[in-house]
């Protein structure tokens, strides 16, 4: 199980439960209280029924020149000098070599089909040399691994030999609605078809643990060794995998949803891996500054901040500042929203986008190529002193590598910000590379001048700035 240690709102910090729960931790699981008014009189009817669909799973795998805890993995990933592992599994004696350490360590699954497919979690099984399943019945067989996916911590493992498999069947995460009942059987701390209940608390969370993103809360008591198993509906359907916890146990937990599952899932049980779809451009939510910069009326749509050169997007005429409203007529309102629809569409698929330029309606077609995680994105970024209190220059090879920018892209960069000018007071900063004054684009310095002239009377000017970690925003200037 995935833990997530909780720290300074909203950053967690996540915790690897060794693929699931070491055998040699110990704890109390949390006693979760149902609302006999509102519960329903019973789930043993649910439970007797999916029970022969989960499995657990046991995996041994070989610490190199470790010890439980291992000194290469953790040593003290939170500075000072406390291992918060070490209430778990007490420090490191002495600092001599380390043997090679078979660590053991427990999870859960479960059944897909009757050709005896499991569905898992990464965490679980990542670099295991040895993977058993052992199924309702006791019985127990070697797995071996199919394929598995790290971004979205799935895996996909196959026991043979079994028979009279009772797979799960899978069900719709969206049509889960937050209050609904929710049900999940695992084996949390090794104890082996535990079912525990709760309610969907949110759908949607984000809590940091990769690009993909898109976890449904509970509060069903999930705990380390459930990893892996399943999340059912009051109707017995999978609608999500339980992936994660809150360290401190206080009955939060986080599945991945089955609809994005299936997809991966799939392409795993064909093919063993997966893959992408790649558009090959930069992405930005809109806020409500920009959003009026551009003239619409609701911040739906994503902003184009970058543009690949001979990638998908750039093939079939995307360009830096689009905003992107549609795919494949599906409404687009968050770069994740629109990076998930991209991932999951097949490489060499035709895709329809719906956007706005220059406030005017197009729609292009594009043939998604083939994301490559490895790939380097090259971002690309950018003087002269006059009444707002700023310095900007053109960008080029020394200045960029001054700034810490790399890349040539248009615009001028802000190499100094004047004390108490209008500038300053409006929050540009040192560093911003500023790419549009008044909505009309910034090439270079020539550009920057020329504009300032041309709204020398003007009340207010408005930047478009590209700031690093921030990406694009709209800065105001008011003259007094």
């Amino acid at each position: 199980m995935i833990a997530l240690k909780k720290g300074i709102q909203p950053f967690f910090v996540f915790i690897l439960m060794f693929g699931a729960t070491a055998l040699l931790f110990t704890g109390t699981p949390v006693v979760h209280s149902v609302d006999a008014f509102s519960a329903p009189e019973s789930f043993s009817e649910l439970a007797e029924s999916a029970r022969p669909g989960v499995v657990n799973i046991r995996t041994v795998k070989t610490i190199k020149g470790g010890s439980p805890v291992f000194r290469h993995f953790f040593g003290k990933p939170f500075g000072g000098n406390r291992n918060p592992f070490d209430e778990f599994f007490g420090p490191f004696k002495g600092d001599g070599p380390q043997r090679d350490f078979k660590q053991r360590s427990l999870g859960s699954g479960f059944l897909i089909d009757s050709d005896g497919f499991i569905v898992t979690n990464n965490h679980v099984i990542e670099d295991a040399d040895q993977i058993k399943v052992i199924l309702a019945d006791d019985k127990e067989f070697d797995a071996e691994l199919v394929g598995r996916d790290p971004k979205t911590d799935l895996a996909l493992i196959r026991i043979k030999g079994a028979k009279s498999l009772k797979p799960l069947e899978l069900g719709n995460s969206e049509d889960l609605k937050v209050g609904t009942w929710v049900v999940a059987i695992g084996s949390p701390f090794g104890l082996e078809q535990t079912v525990t209940a709760g309610i969907v608390s949110a759908k949607g969370r984000i809590i940091g643990s990769g690009p993909y993103d898109d976890f449904i809360q509970t509060d069903a008591s999930i705990n380390p060794g459930n990893s892996g198993g399943p999340l059912l509906n009051m109707d017995g359907e999978v609608v999500g995998i339980n992936t994660a916890i809150i360290a401190s146990g206080q009955g939060i937990g986080f599945a991945i949803p089955i609809n994005m599952a299936k997809g991966i899932i799939n392409q795993l049980m064909d093919k063993g891996e997966v893959t992408r779809g790649w558009l090959g451009v930069g992405i930005q939510d809109l806020n409500p500054e920009l959003a009026e910069y551009y003239g619409l009326k609701a911040e739906k749509g994503v902003l184009v901040t970058q543009v690949f050169e001979g990638d998908p997007a750039d093939k079939a005429g995307i360009k830096v500042n689009d905003i992107i409203l549609f795919v494949d007529d599906k409404g687009v309102s968050t770069g994740r929203e629109l990076s998930a629809m991209i991932a999951n569409t097949p490489v060499g698929y035709k895709t329809k986008i719906d956007l706005i330029r220059d406030g005017k309606k197009k729609t292009l077609s594009v043939t998604l190529a083939k994301r490559d995680d490895d790939k380097k994105i090259v971002a690309t970024q950018s003087r002269d002193n006059d009444e707002l209190g700023i310095e900007v220059t053109d960008l080029d090879s020394d200045i960029a590598r001054r700034f810490g920018i790399d890349g040539k892209e248009n615009g001028v960069l802000v190499t100094d910000v004047k004390d108490d000018g209008l500038a300053q007071a409006a929050d540009v900063r040192r560093g911003d590379i500023i790419k549009e004054i008044n909505r009309t684009v910034v090439k270079d310095r020539n550009d920057f001048v020329k504009l300032m002239k041309k709204n020398r009377d003007s009340e207010t000017i408005q930047l478009l700035v590209k700031r690093r970690n921030a990406g694009y925003l709209v800065v105001k200037i008011e003259r007094k």
